[in-house]
């Protein structure tokens, strides 16, 4: 199932390469609306603030599995360009070992400052207790998140976006199940939410390895392989430190942004929390086919095939804006009834405040859709310093203007949400002009 894609129609390879993964990350952001939707309707609206208030706090240890994941596609998608095969299967064993190492040291730290954490946030009372619970619960199965993400960003670096859908359909399919088990007929609260994601995610790790390994071991090679590598290593934490850290500004960020909405109580909470899982699903969609765009984009360097790249950018712009489209409209047009998901009617300030949000921050979709392909391509280029400097840029914006507009011109929440498409907008223009820069064109990549 590992696919080639330094030949063939441009446009052609990444749909099809990438319509696994839009229904992957589809299945995975319904489990995660599900999550929500489960705790706000079955449990009560104070339980959705609670999971929407360590949210910001889970995406600092999902940033440091994205980010690592990102790293080992476009390293793993050089070497399988170039076929340097046994250097791959060094890669991928490098790869793991540092990731078991890494995420449980970060879930020790974070189950150590979890409680801290929500003080910093400024966390309410009425909702520290579940909010703590939920956080821990989720920091305990951090290794099992970390090496399934390490593991599907291998398998799309090979070329396979189908493999990943499957173990995500079972995941998310598993999930849902457990909540309704766990919160409905168990009654475990906001506890049975976090066990059921730690369960569905831990049986979708392991299986999604031990098939990876089965798949490496296809891949014929003369040449002998080492189990680790300090090189390799080094080459993969050179693309994967600035994707950790790009992830963790915009997580960082987050956190300034989520304790500014705490401080305008829980039904704010609340109503942020549904809506920000809807966005997050939409602007990932637009993520994934990024992704993709970089795989494409590192396997044609590594085959020395520079001349693709532009075409696969052009082909990938069209490809996000026709899956922004229907995210624009849906959310736009249809905000009260999209947030009606989470909360009875009984919670009409939650529902108002996470409307005004979606309608404030979707017409820009399109926006971000044209920055995440830009994105790509340097990533997939291994133009790391670029890619930093445009999403730190969207960061700051974000976060400085969230202040300034909620406080400094008393627009209150609806300040906080007018923040984003100043964010986007400008990070947009710097992303593009970098990728007019064309910074592939000089270094080579047959080699790491």
């Amino acid at each position: 199932m590992n696919t080639d894609l330094t030949t063939g129609n441009t446009s052609r390879l990444l749909w099809a390469f990438s319509i696994p993964m839009l229904i992957s990350v589809a299945f995975q952001q319904f489990y995660n609306i599900a999550d929500s939707v489960i705790a706000g309707r079955f449990i009560g609206e104070q339980t959705l603030a609670a999971v929407g208030a360590s949210y910001p706090i889970t995406m600092i240890f999902m940033a440091v599995a994205i980010g690592s994941s990102i790293g080992c596609t476009v390293v793993v998608s050089q070497l399988f360009g170039s076929k340097h095969y046994a250097m791959l299967k060094t890669a991928v064993g490098t790869i793991c070992c540092a990731g078991v190492v890494v995420s449980l040291a970060l879930s020790l730290f974070g189950i150590w400052q979890d409680d801290n954490l929500l003080l910093l946030l400024q966390t309410p009372k009425n909702i520290f207790s579940d909010a703590s619970l939920y956080l821990h619960i989720y920091i305990l199965g951090f290794l099992f998140l970390f090496l399934y993400n390490v593991g599907t960003g291998i398998f799309t670096a090979l070329g396979d976006s189908r493999t990943p859908l499957y173990f995500l359909i079972g995941s998310s399919l598993g999930n849902i199940a457990l909540d309704l088990l766990f919160v409905i007929a168990f009654d475990m609260g906001v506890a049975g939410v976090a066990w059921a994601t730690f369960l569905a995610q831990g049986i979708a790790c392991v299986l999604a390895l031990i098939t990876l390994f089965f798949r490496l071991r296809k891949l014929q090679t003369t040449e002998a392989h080492q189990f680790f590598s300090f090189a390799v290593l080094g080459q993969v934490t050179k693309v994967a430190v600035p994707s950790i850290l790009q992830q963790c500004f915009v997580s960082v960020g987050n956190l300034f942004i989520q304790s500014l909405v705490n401080s305008y109580g829980s039904a704010v909470i609340a109503g942020y929390s549904g809506a920000i899982k809807l966005n997050t699903f939409g602007v990932t969609c637009m993520t994934t086919l990024s992704n993709g765009l970089s795989s494409f984009t590192a396997q044609n360097l590594g085959a020395g095939k520079k001349d693709r790249v532009q075409e696969g950018f052009r082909a990938g712009a069209k490809m996000g804006i026709l899956v922004s489209l229907p995210f624009v409209l849906v959310y736009f047009f249809f905000s009260e009834a999209a947030m009606g998901l989470f909360m009875k009617s009984e919670s009409a300030e939650a529902i108002a405040a996470g409307a005004m949000f979606l309608k404030i921050v979707t017409p820009f979709y399109f926006v971000v859709s044209t920055k995440v392909m830009c994105d790509g391509v340097l990533r997939g280029g291994s133009a790391m310093l670029y890619f930093m400097t445009t999403t730190f840029t969207d960061l700051v914006l974000r976060v400085v203007l969230a202040f300034v507009f909620a406080i400094g011109f008393g627009l209150g929440s609806t300040g906080i949400w007018l923040s984003w498409p100043f964010g986007w907008s400008i990070s947009c223009v710097l992303s593009y002009l970098f990728y007019r820069k064309k910074p592939w064109e000089k270094r080579s990549y047959d080699t790491l």
